[in-house]
């Protein structure tokens, strides 16, 4: 595994650490680099790439006949836009059960992305923070919003492309962000609520353009590192709930939270 400590920084002028897939960026034999190439291209019981669900997904769309930059492009843009913004049972839900339900956050989200991205041979890892659980607020609401932990276990995912991109911004569906943007049309700074956490609410930069997208970065608290895999993190860090709290969480009070998001994101901006 390799994991990268809290103490380095995470803007992107200093995530060129040595670990890349690329043998002229690896030290050692060739053999040596190809390791560090396949342990980002891995298929794991999370990243879950030749389920049928997704192997279909992959064909229909004919995403491996394409450039790579086009690649991670339309991959990117899928994940973003056609799996909605919404809280899933767990953060450690296999890739297939993502697609399947259509809707993840942070977390779930970014394990499908790597999944998709994988399965077309585009290596990907995954960085894990904690985000403030003020970020969250109007999504999450009353008692929920008061029972949820200060700290939210949050993650990204890094993308291989002559260098390591970081790509959050695929968190948040166009719609709820046009919502967002629409009911606080006045924001001019760091805003901060309704899972957004971002210095320019109405141009927060999250279109795929070859760089770094963010969306809830500027909400993080604590870096928890880089893993190969979303699977290593989890049996490191666990999730966001556990025991009395995690059973509510997934068989009530996510539903509640899931209604509330839709009809934020169906309102367009209005109470």
């Amino acid at each position: 595994m390799h994991k990268r400590t809290a103490a380095q920084s995470w803007d992107a002028s200093q995530n060129t650490d040595s670990n890349q897939p690329e043998a002229k960026s690896v030290p050692g034999s060739h053999k040596a680099a190809q390791l560090a190439a396949n342990l980002h291209l891995q298929e794991t019981e999370i990243l879950n790439y030749n389920h049928p669900s997704l192997q279909e997904l992959i064909s229909e769309r004919g995403w491996k006949e394409l450039p790579e930059y086009d690649r991670i492009g339309v991959i990117y843009d899928f994940v973003r836009n056609e799996i909605e913004f919404g809280y899933n049972s767990e953060d450690d839900i296999p890739a297939s059960q993502v697609l399947a339900e259509g809707y993840g956050q942070c977390n779930t989200k970014g394990t499908l992305l790597m999944a998709l991205l994988r399965g077309v041979g585009i290596s990907c890892r995954f960085h894990g923070f904690t985000i403030t659980k003020e970020l969250q607020k109007g999504a999450i609401t009353g008692l929920w919003y008061r029972l949820a932990p200060q700290e939210i276990i949050h993650s990204w995912v890094e993308v291989w492309r002559d260098g390591w991109i970081n790509l959050e911004g695929f968190i948040i569906d166009d719609r709820f962000l046009k919502s967002v943007q629409k009911r606080f049309a006045s924001s001019d700074g760091t805003f901060c609520g309704f899972g957004i956490a971002t210095k320019n609410l109405q141009n927060p930069g999250v279109e795929w353009n070859g760089s770094d997208t963010y969306i809830q970065k500027e909400g993080i608290h604590r870096d928890l590192g880089i893993y190969d895999h979303p699977d290593q993190f989890y049996r490191e860090h666990g999730s966001n709930l556990s025991g009395i709290k995690k059973a509510l969480y997934s068989r009530f009070i996510r539903h509640r939270i899931n209604a509330n998001v839709r009809r934020l994101r169906a309102n367009g901006g209005t109470n």
